[in-house]
């Protein structure tokens, strides 16, 4: 599959949900990926990319957007605190506002360096003990407590269980979302983001559909 191919699915999928053409955000996850194939993306003029690690992406973007100019970065993966100054340096948008600790630690920085990244609550919709985010029942509460501290959420995040039905969640972080004014929905990734952007997703994450299968991680 190729990023245009990508582009087209999504211009069809909008059209289906009757969704204005281009208000789905596509993501290119480029977590793992050798590096010849995010400067093959790149080429192609594609400028928003997701990121897992901190890490990864500090050894890794300055050098891109240097050559190539400035691209749109999000972190997807799961934010320490200890790496959230950095984070908020690197990256525009944070797809993993995950626990209180966190938000705090975010509002902190924020008022110090007064600005701070688009921010996405993830919820944890099949309630996984292994899975980072909010419990659905908490999600309300979570989202005044942030609004409290002077965090603008854009909006929320999930990665649905694997072995469940991918569109029930997305109906359910909808919803969610929906109740609580928040317009931003950062759900699909390269298997469901059809379903997810009927559903109602502006950010979809797609990686190995774009990029083919990783060689690590």
């Amino acid at each position: 599959m190729t990023l245009e191919t990508i582009t087209e699915r999504i211009h069809h999928a909008e059209i289906a949900a009757e969704r204005a053409p281009g208000s789905v955000c596509l993501i290119a996850v480029s977590k793992i990926q050798p590096l010849e194939r995010v400067e093959s993306v790149l080429q192609l003029g594609h400028r928003i990319f997701g990121e897992n690690r901190v890490q990864e992406a500090a050894g890794k973007w300055p050098d891109l957007q240097q050559r190539y100019g400035d691209c749109e970065l999000h972190l997807l993966g799961p934010l320490q605190t200890n790496k959230a100054r950095q984070a908020m340096e690197l990256f525009d948008v944070i797809h993993s506002l995950d626990r209180p600790k966190l938000a705090t630690t975010l509002a902190r920085l924020a008022q110090d360096a007064g600005k701070c990244p688009g921010l996405f609550i993830q919820v944890n919709t099949g309630e996984e003990p292994q899975k980072a985010g909010i419990a659905p029942a908490d999600v309300d509460r979570f989202v005044a407590d942030c609004s409290g501290m002077d965090l603008s959420i854009s909006g929320l995040m999930c990665i649905p269980p694997a072995d469940e039905d991918a569109s029930v969640h997305f109906t359910v972080l909808a919803d969610m979302a929906a109740r609580n004014g928040l317009t931003g929905l950062s759900m699909g990734m390269s298997d469901d983001f059809e379903t997810a952007i009927a559903k109602g997703a502006t950010h979809v994450r797609v990686g190995s559909a774009i990029f083919g299968t990783r060689t690590e991680g």
